[in-house]
């Protein structure tokens, strides 16, 4: 199963606007993504209580689980935007993650 792991870079973490903007992006994946903190529960990518849940602030390094066609892409996709401050980049700063290659066309 493909992975990834990568740190929180938005201030306040995975919490409020980061986790929406997160959130929103994970349900345009092509593929569920599954996301945990260390050895910790694994939840839905595309769940806003379930992300929350998750206590992620900044810094804290998630990992995040996809199976399937687009898993390698969705990882990537994803795993991009976590590494970004989300706070500082504000709502029109978000990418369409869920574009993957096609949308770089």
């Amino acid at each position: 199963m493909p992975e990834r792991t990568v740190a929180v870079a938005s201030r306040s973490g995975l919490h409020a606007r980061p986790a929406k903007i997160f959130v929103e992006a994970a349900a345009r994946q092509a593929v569920p993504v599954r996301i945990r903190v260390g050895d910790g529960k694994v939840v839905p990518a595309n769940s806003m209580l379930g992300v929350l849940t998750l206590g992620a602030g900044h810094g804290t390094e998630v990992t995040l689980e996809a199976d399937g066609p687009g898993a390698e892409e969705a990882l990537a996709a994803l795993a991009d935007l976590l590494s970004r401050d989300l706070d500082a980049e504000g709502a029109e700063g978000a990418p369409d993650a869920g574009a993957g290659a096609a949308g770089a066309a």
